[in-house]
């Protein structure tokens, strides 16, 4: 498929760039001050896009490129405006028995979740490893999707792409089935507070390690305690080893599935999910690249994608 492009004087201030930005802006404040109320956080990352949207041809190039993800992290903000619990029931002990019933081990004559068992016998070493893996899930797909702009830009767009298509699964799920994480289960039984924080669990042993509330901090701001299944922290490495292997540098294959292993050892380990969240966050990446390569990245067809790959390209 073709993706020729012709370059096009740079002018940083012209008519398009004014209009994308303009439109970004009133759109993004419009939809922050009319559902959520607008924070620090959402005027310093504006900030952050339009800066860099003006500063050089490059950097304007580069926040479109990763238009995608900003329009995740958008829709990921924005889920604290209907909260998943309001529409359906939220689960705690059906899934804490179906991990126990599917993959439960036996501690000294009692049945234990895996997550449960794996933290009963924690190391330093364990919880050290845990959290640096837990750490990857936004450094390692921004860094790779940098790589690809500089590399291969088509394959940003489809990368970028079929990251925000596991996404928008998950949520979908999210709101179809709301699930406690394990953590919940085993901090507060089966009592439904809608009112409780999120907890870093098993990560405050990394935090105690380094010598600083990183995780604690990540999750008491988090809003969505009940959105455990699927666990997307699964679904990105996924996303990131196939696009690895289509990316065809060997290293990089290897690194994005250790990294997969990793996490998902990290997740179990510290109570944040149970294998069965594993799984599905795992087949919504498979879903969201079996709908890409089907419908999106038919050869015979120009979509979208090549036209936004074009824009990156000018």
């Amino acid at each position: 498929m073709s993706t020729e492009t012709t370059e096009i004087p740079y002018t940083r201030f012209s008519k398009s760039n004014i209009k994308i930005a303009t439109i970004f802006t009133v759109l993004y404040i419009g939809w922050i001050s009319l559902s959520m109320g607008l924070r620090a956080e959402h005027i310093g990352a504006m900030s952050i896009i339009l800066i860099t949207f003006f500063t050089s041809k490059i950097t304007r190039n580069i926040v479109l490129g990763f238009g995608f993800f900003i329009l995740y992290a958008i829709l990921y903000d924005s889920l604290r405006v209907w909260p998943n619990y309001e529409f359906n029931p939220v689960h705690i002990l059906e899934p804490f028995n179906l991990e126990k019933k599917l993959f439960g081990l036996n501690l000294n004559g009692t049945e234990l979740i895996p997550g449960e068992y794996l933290f009963s016998n924690k190391t330093d070493f364990q919880s050290l490893l845990s959290g640096a893996f837990y750490l990857t899930w936004v450094p390692f797909p921004l860094a790779f999707a940098l790589y690809l702009f500089f590399n291969n830009k088509k394959l940003l767009i489809d990368f970028s792409f079929t990251f925000l298509l596991t996404n928008l699964v998950g949520f979908v799920i999210y709101y179809l089935y709301p699930a406690a994480p394990p953590w919940y289960k085993i901090y507060h039984g089966i009592e439904l507070d809608f009112n409780v924080l999120g907890s870093a669990a098993g990560l405050l042993e990394f935090d105690r390690l380094v010598g600083s509330p990183i995780f604690e901090n990540m999750y008491t701001r988090n809003s969505n305690v009940f959105a455990a299944i699927p666990s997307l922290h699964a679904a990105y490495p996924v996303v990131l080893f196939y696009f690895g292997l289509k990316n065809k540098v060997k290293w990089m294959s290897i690194l994005f599935f250790i990294d997969i292993l990793g996490i998902w050892y990290g997740a179990v380990y510290t109570l944040h999910h149970y294998i069965i969240d594993l799984l599905l966050g795992s087949l919504c990446a498979i879903i969201a690249i079996f709908v890409f390569e089907k419908i999106f990245n038919k050869k015979e067809n120009k979509t979208f994608l090549d036209t936004y790959t074009n824009l990156i390209s000018r």
